[in-house]
C-alpha cells in the first residue's frame, strides 16, 4: 500500500484474471479506479517472494511488471512507459528522491563468473541501486552484503537508511541497520551502523525516518519485536512490551506503524499479542500505548496522511479489506473488500484460541474451529473429522482472521486446528527459536499433540485425523505422516520431501535457511536424510494427496515427484495433481478451486463419506488395495 497525499494506492490480486496483480487508486473524492491496464501484472521476483513492487510520488506510479521485471512509470490517463532496460536485473522496495531525479531500490541480478574449473555457475548479487526517473540503466550503489531491504530517504534528502544481512541469517535471525550520506550525484558515502551487527542476532524491521530526522525501527533485542528510536547518537526503547510490533520479512515493504499528523513522536501502530493483532497509538514522549477498539485481528500495510490512516484489516467474520481510519474520531470505514460475497453467519466458524502441552511439557498454540453449517446437524453421538493445518515458512504464523479455505472445511462438517507450532512468530523470539535445529521435530510434535489433545477431549473423531499444509507446512505434513502414527491421511501442497535437495536446489534467499533449522549442509547430511520423509517411506502407512505447481522455483516439482515415486513403489494410496503455469502458491481461481475440491474428494474416498456436491474425481492410485486405516492410539 502507498499514499500520495490524500490518495491511497494498493495492489489487488485477481484470480479471475489469471492471477494478475493490479494497482488500484482511491482518490480524495472517493472514486476508485485501476491504475495499471492489461496485460500488466504488478509483481517483483526479488527473493522470489517479492513485495514492495511499486511506489508513488507527484501523481506518478512506478511499478515492476511481472512478465519482464522492468520498472515502468504510469501517469493517470497515459500508457505505462519503461524506465529500465531489458536485462537480468530485478527491483523492489522503492524510495523516491525527486530532488536528484532518482528512485532508490533493492536490486537482484544474475551474474555467472567462471569458477576455477572453467565451469560457469549462476551467482546472484543483491544490493541497493539508483534508477534515473528519466529512464536509463540502473546504477549499483552498494552490494557488500548478501541481502538488503528497506531503503528509506531522510526528510532532508541527505541520508539513506536500510537493512542488510548475511548468510546464514534470515532477516528474522539478525540484521544490521545502516545509514549513509548521499552525495549530489546520488552515490552513497561510507555507511554507519545504527543498530544490529553484520553477523549478529538482533532482528531489525521497518526503519522509518520521523519528521524531525530521528530514525525509528523495530528490534527484537529484548526478546520481543518492540519499537525503538535513534537520535543524537543514542537508541531508546519507546514501548517495552511482551508483544510483537514486527513481522518476519518474507516480503518487502511491510509496515506495522506510521507517523500521525506529521508528528515526530506519535505513531499509529499494530502489535501482535498471543497471535492476535491489535491497533493502537503510541506517544513516544511518555511511552503510552493506547489501544483502539476495533474488530480487526490482523492489521498490516499501515500508511498515514494528515489525520487519516489506511491499512489492510481482517476480522473473524470478514476477509481482508482496505480500511480508512479517521485517527481523530476513531471511525473506521471499509473502502474495498477482498470479496463482496456476503456469507450468512450461520455458515461461519469462529476461531477459539487454544494452548496445549507438547513435547517436554512445552506449551503450543493454535486456533480451533468447530464445524458450522446452519442447514445441517451432525448425527447424535458422532464426532467430526479433523484437519490439522500447518502453516508455511516455517517462520510465519496463522491468525484467527476469516479465511475461506478454513470455512470451506468447517461448512462441510470438518473441525480444523490451525497450529502456531514452535517456530511461529507472534509469541516472542524464544518461541520462534524453539525450531532452531529442530525442524521436522518440534513442528511435527506440536501438530500431532494438538490432534491428540482434541481427541482426548472428545471433540474430534480419532479415526479421522488428517493433516494439510503448503510449502514448509507441506514438509511438516509429510513428516507427520511419516514419523508419527497420529494421522490417517494428509495433503501436501508444494511441500518439501527431501531437505538435502532443498539445500542444494533452492534460490539464494533461502539457500542457507536450513543451516539454522536443521544444521549446516553438507556437514550434517546424515541429519538431513534422517529428517527427510522421502528416505523413510517404509514408515508410511497413510494415504496422501500431493499438489504441485510446475513452475515453482522455491520448491521445485522434483520434490513432489520423488515423494510420489516412493509412495508408488510401496503401493500406498496416492493422488498427484499438477498445475501448469503455477509457481510457489496457486494464484489462478481455477487452480485454487481445483486444489480444494481435489483434497475434499480425496478425503471422501479415504474416510468413506458421500459428497453433498458433484466434484470432478481425482485419480487415486492403489486405493482399492488399501485397507481402512486403524485408529491411532490416543493416550
Amino acid at each position: 500500500m502507498a499514499t500520495d497525499r490524500a490518495t491511497v494506492y494498493w495492489i489487488e490480486q485477481r484470480p479471475a484474471e489469471g492471477g494478475r496483480s493490479v494497482i488500484v487508486r482511491r482518490a480524495p473524492d472517493d472514486t476508485i479506479a485501476d491504475v495499471t491496464p492489461r496485460p500488466f501484472s504488478v509483481r517483483t521476483r526479488v527473493h522470489e517472494y517479492g513485495g514492495g513492487a511499486f511506489a508513488v510520488g507527484g501523481g506518478v506510479v512506478y511499478f515492476v511488471n511481472d512478465a519482464d521485471q522492468r520498472i515502468y512509470a504510469v501517469r493517470d490517463g497515459h500508457a505505462p512507459t519503461p524506465l529500465t532496460p531489458i536485462n537480468s536485473w530485478r527491483y523492489a522496495d522503492f524510495a523516491l528522491d525527486p530532488r536528484r531525479g532518482l528512485l532508490f531500490c533493492v536490486y537482484e541480478r544474475r551474474v555467472s563468473p567462471p569458477d576455477d574449473s572453467g565451469d560457469v555457475r549462476e551467482v546472484v548479487e543483491n544490493g541497493l541501486a539508483a534508477i534515473p526517473l528519466a529512464g536509463g540503466p540502473p546504477r549499483s550503489l552498494i552490494a557488500d552484503t548478501d541481502f538488503c531491504a528497506s531503503p528509506r530517504l531522510s526528510p532532508d534528502g541527505q541520508r539513506l537508511g536500510w537493512l542488510s544481512w548475511n548468510h546464514p541469517n534470515m532477516p528474522w535471525d539478525g540484521t544490521e541497520l545502516r545509514v549513509a550520506r548521499i552525495n549530489a550525484e546520488g552515490d552513497l558515502e561510507t555507511p554507519d551502523t545504527i543498530a544490529g551487527a553484520r553477523d549478529g542476532n538482533e532482528s531489525i524491521f521497518q526503519p522509518e525516518w520521523a519528521p524531525d530526522g530521528s530514525l525509528w525501527f523495530v528490534s527484537d533485542r529484548s526478546g520481543w519485536w518492540n519499537l525503538y528510536r535513534s537520535r543524537a547518537g543514542a537508541v531508546e526503547a519507546l514501548c517495552p512490551r511482551e508483544a510483537e510490533f514486527g513481522l518476519p520479512q518474507w516480503v518487502f515493504a511491510m509496515s506495522t506503524y506510521a507517523f500521525l499528523h506529521d508528528s515526530a513522536s506519535r505513531v499509529l501502530c499494530a502489535f501482535c499479542d498471543r497471535g492476535v493483532w491489535r491497533l493502537g497509538t503510541l506517544d513516544a514522549n511518555n511511552g503510552r500505548l493506547s489501544q483502539i477498539d476495533l474488530p480487526y485481528v490482523t492489521v498490516s500495510g499501515i500508511r498515514t496522511s494528515g489525520d487519516h490512516a489506511w491499512f489492510v484489516g481482517a476480522t473473524p467474520t470478514e476477509g481482508p479489506a482496505i480500511v480508512d481510519l479517521d485517527c481523530t474520531t476513531g471511525q473506521a470505514n471499509t473502502i474495498r473488500r477482498s470479496s463482496d460475497t456476503a456469507i450468512d453467519p450461520g455458515f461461519i466458524a469462529r476461531a477459539e484460541a487454544v494452548q496445549f502441552p507438547s513435547e517436554g511439557g512445552e506449551p503450543a498454540h493454535a486456533f480451533f474451529y468447530r464445524p458450522r453449517n446452519r442447514d445441517f446437524v451432525a448425527p447424535p453421538a458422532s464426532l467430526p473429522p479433523l484437519i490439522v493445518m500447518s502453516h508455511g515458512g516455517p517462520t510465519g504464523a496463522t491468525t484467527p482472521a476469516y479465511r475461506p479455505a478454513i470455512q470451506f472445511w468447517t461448512s462441510r462438517g470438518f473441525a480444523v486446528l490451525d497450529v502456531n507450532y514452535g517456530g511461529s512468530t507472534g509469541y516472542g523470539r524464544a518461541y520462534r527459536q524453539r525450531l532452531d535445529g529442530e525442524w521436522g521435530v518440534v513442528d511435527v510434535a506440536d501438530c500431532a499433540n494438538g490432534a491428540r489433545w482434541l481427541a482426548q477431549r472428545g471433540l474430534v473423531d480419532p479415526r479421522r485425523l488428517a493433516i494439510t499444509g503448503a510449502s514448509a507446512g507441506g514438509y511438516t505434513t509429510l513428516a507427520a505422516l511419516t514419523f508419527t502414527d497420529v494421522f490417517s491421511a494428509g495433503a501436501s501442497s508444494y511441500g518439501i520431501s527431501d531437505l538435502a535437495s532443498l539445500a542444494r536446489d533452492t534460490h539464494k534467499f533461502e539457500s542457507h535457511y536450513c543451516d539454522r533449522l536443521v544444521g549446516p549442509y553438507p556437514e550434517q547430511r546424515d541429519l538431513y536424510a534422517e529428517r527427510s520423509p522421502v528416505h523413510h517411506v517404509d514408515r508410511l502407512s497413510s494415504p496422501m494427496i500431493i499438489l504441485q505447481g510446475l513452475d515453482d522455483p522455491v520448491v521445485p516439482p522434483n520434490q513432489a515427484e520423488a515423494m510420489v515415486a516412493a509412495l508408488r513403489r510401496k503401493g500406498l494410496p496416492v493422488a498427484y495433481i499438477t498445475f501448469a503455469g503455477e509457481q510457489h502458491g496457486f494464484r489462478r481461481s481455477d487452480s485454487i478451486a481445483r486444489a480444494l475440491d481435489a483434497e475434499l474428494y480425496f478425503y471422501s474416498r479415504v474416510f468413506g463419506f458421500d459428497l453433498a456436491e458433484p466434484i470432478e474425481p481425482v485419480p487415486i492410485e492403489n486405493l482399492d488395495e488399501a485397507r481402512t486405516p486403524s485408529p491411532p492410539t490416543i493416550g
